[in-house]
């Protein structure tokens, strides 16, 4: 298959179809970030923990295809990261059960790339290296492509666009939609050099999570954590802070109804939201006690298991 039909046949494709390493919600960034950065915001996505059974196969890929490097690697697991800030935890167990589709946990991790010419970039090593996509969309705020990795976990690479050609309307929420991006034109105008990898301004800019109930995701993302609701979609909802366009998804698209997550399923074990304002963690904590939800602390980070069973750790 030549560029242009990998191309082509990729912007078609449809969008929807054990032992934890150390945490790193407590490191420092180590990138200037611009002022209206995803990671700027008051409450950000920090961190992302996956179970696989094929830890080196899966491992291997991030490194090469992602562009991530490792940071730290033990017995259990390998950390991947970008300019020395982790983002990725990838953990395996012998008696991880690979998760059913309608299961509640990841739809996708969002790898944010600090510009255009950098999503091109990737675009053309992929393109480059056979790697098949789901789908490719212009959501006005952005331009995102749609992947998996080996194992099935569902992967987004995006570029934001200035926030001053974002459209709010009255309710204070964005405006967003899916509609086609041109991938050939992406890919026409990248820098062909060779690839060294994410850029050190890469970050995870959100993620989106299967869960049963969207009304539910509301009280636990608006009401608990103290996110804004940003978008609304038939079955999905959208959360942020700072105004951006969101932090987190949840959708229940695949998993309505569905039971809770069991703790030995492949897929998403965990995730962090890291808070830089340390005011609206302490609100959040509150509410988690008067709702009764248990939570550990250990130093900085606040653990607990969301209402579909997803790990959750809050952090300063």
């Amino acid at each position: 298959m030549d560029r242009r039909d990998f191309l082509k046949a990729s912007a078609t494709a449809a969008i929807v179809a054990g032992t934890p390493v150390r945490a790193f919600a407590e490191s420092k960034m180590m990138t200037a970030f611009p002022a209206t950065h995803a990671v700027t915001m008051p409450a950000y996505v920090d961190h992302s923990h996956l179970v696989v059974r094929d830890l080196p196969m899966v491992s291997s890929w991030y490194q090469s295809i992602m562009g991530l490097k490792p940071i730290e690697k033990t017995a259990s697991g390998d950390v991947l990261g970008v300019g020395g800030r982790p983002l990725l935890t990838l953990t395996t167990a012998g008696d991880a059960a690979r998760a059913p589709q309608n299961a509640p946990g990841l739809f996708h991790t969002a790898f944010l790339m600090p510009d255009r010419a950098e999503l091109g970039r990737w675009l053309a090593h992929i393109a480059h290296n056979n790697t098949p996509l789901q789908g490719a969309s212009d959501h006005l705020v952005s331009e995102a492509i749609y992947l998996a990795d080996p194992e099935g976990n569902g992967i987004e690479v995006y570029r934001d666009r200035p926030r001053e050609d974002w459209s709010y309307v009255q309710d204070g929420m964005v405006k967003m939609a899916t509609l086609p991006l041109d991938l050939q034109k992406l890919y026409d105008e990248a820098d062909k050099d060779a690839w060294r990898g994410m850029p050190d301004g890469a970050a995870i800019g959100h993620i989106h999570l299967q869960v049963s109930d969207i009304p539910q995701a509301d009280g636990f993302f608006r009401d608990v954590l103290g996110l804004d609701l940003m978008a609304t979609y038939p079955g999905a909802s959208f959360f942020a802070s700072g105004k951006y366009h969101h932090h987190i998804a949840a959708n229940t698209w695949n998993s309505r109804g569905a039971a809770k997550r069991q703790a030995n399923m492949t897929g998403l074990a965990d995730y962090t939201v890291h808070f830089n304002d340390p005011a609206r963690l302490a609100t959040a904590v509150a509410k988690l006690d008067e709702l009764d939800i248990p939570t550990t602390r250990t130093g900085d980070i606040i653990s607990l298991v969301d209402p579909w069973g997803i790990g959750l750790k809050l952090a300063v």
